[in-house]
């Protein structure tokens, strides 16, 4: 399929950034291809992440101030690539470059993801400001940007989102805000060369409660059946989520989470589209037993 957030086109684009880099794209690879188009360049030390949605570029000026911070903690992150002026921009797509880790084995596990939350947790607040999580405010800009979505399932998505908004709003007045990483699960880890364990992706970090980071996991164990996971992460970082008084507001924030993220790409993927109306007629219906696939899997 082609969109303007295709395969295809994301592939331009990150020759255009790499050759704006002087830097070779011959040994280029796609990593993955879901909110961002991410590509490795292992020859130059390079990783080109490029957002797949106009709606959402500001993310990226966000996540490279971010970055510097991280930096100047020696907080448990990846970096940005030295000596490249960010975000860049290519046409009216948005995109950060990284330092490329190369992968080291053990593969990283709940346990690490756990270990490493509680480090991230510990930050606290950066010194310039950061949006308060807000699930609903992200997936209606998903939907400004949709790309072959129907009106039936725009409108069903929109009430979704009109029936959460006051109840985020509630949890974010009562909770204590802490720094979040907002999409907490094991694919964001990667292990470096010492064994160290870093953080990637911080497109949804923002201030929030603390109990959203262990969300992801436990409603990734429920879709996708990874039997075990929930568990390990609550031994490792101490806290079983779904004993928290607010565990169906986030389990609901999640999976909207999941299926808006989508609605950009449907254009793009008739695989990423079956998979999306196959998750929203799972929750409209209320079947909590049917079994999603990861997106990234289908592209």
């Amino acid at each position: 399929m082609s969109g303007r957030f295709s395969e295809e086109a994301m592939t331009r684009a990150m020759r255009e950034i790499a050759s704006g880099l002087e830097v070779p794209t011959e040994d280029a690879r796609l990593l993955r291809l879901t909110n961002n188009a991410v590509f490795a360049l292992p020859d130059s030390g390079l990783v080109i992440r490029i957002a797949r949605t106009h709606r959402l570029r500001d993310r990226v000026t966000k996540v490279v101030q971010l970055a510097r911070w991280f930096a100047e903690l020696d907080a448990p992150t990846i970096r940005l690539a030295p000596g490249v002026a960010q975000p860049v921009t290519v046409g009216d797509l948005a995109a950060s470059v990284w330092t490329y880790v190369p992968p080291a084995a053990p593969t990283p596990t709940v346990d690490d993801l756990g270990s490493v939350l509680r480090r991230f947790h510990a930050l606290g607040p950066p010194p310039f400001p950061l949006a308060t999580w807000d699930p609903i405010g992200d997936a209606r800009r998903r939907l400004a940007d949709a790309d072959g979505l129907s009106a039936e399932d725009h409108d069903y998505l929109v009430t979704w989102c009109d029936r959460l908004e006051p109840q985020v709003a509630d949890l974010n007045q009562r909770a204590e805000q802490s720094l979040i990483h907002g999409d907490a699960h094991v694919g964001n880890l990667l292990r470096d060369a010492s064994g160290g364990i870093l953080l990637c992706d911080f497109d949804a970090t923002c201030l929030g409660p603390w109990q959203v980071d262990l969300a992801a996991v436990a409603v990734g164990e429920a879709r996708f059946g990874k039997t075990g996971a929930h568990r390990a992460l609550a031994k490792a970082y101490g806290y079983d989520v779904m004993s928290d008084r607010n565990w169906p507001l986030l389990r609901e924030a999640r999976e909207l989470k999941m299926i808006a993220a989508a609605t950009p790409l449907l254009a793009s993927s008739a695989s990423v589209a079956a998979e999306f109306a196959k998750r929203l007629q799972s929750v409209s219906r209320g079947d909590h037993g049917l079994r999603w696939k990861p997106f990234a899997d289908l592209v």
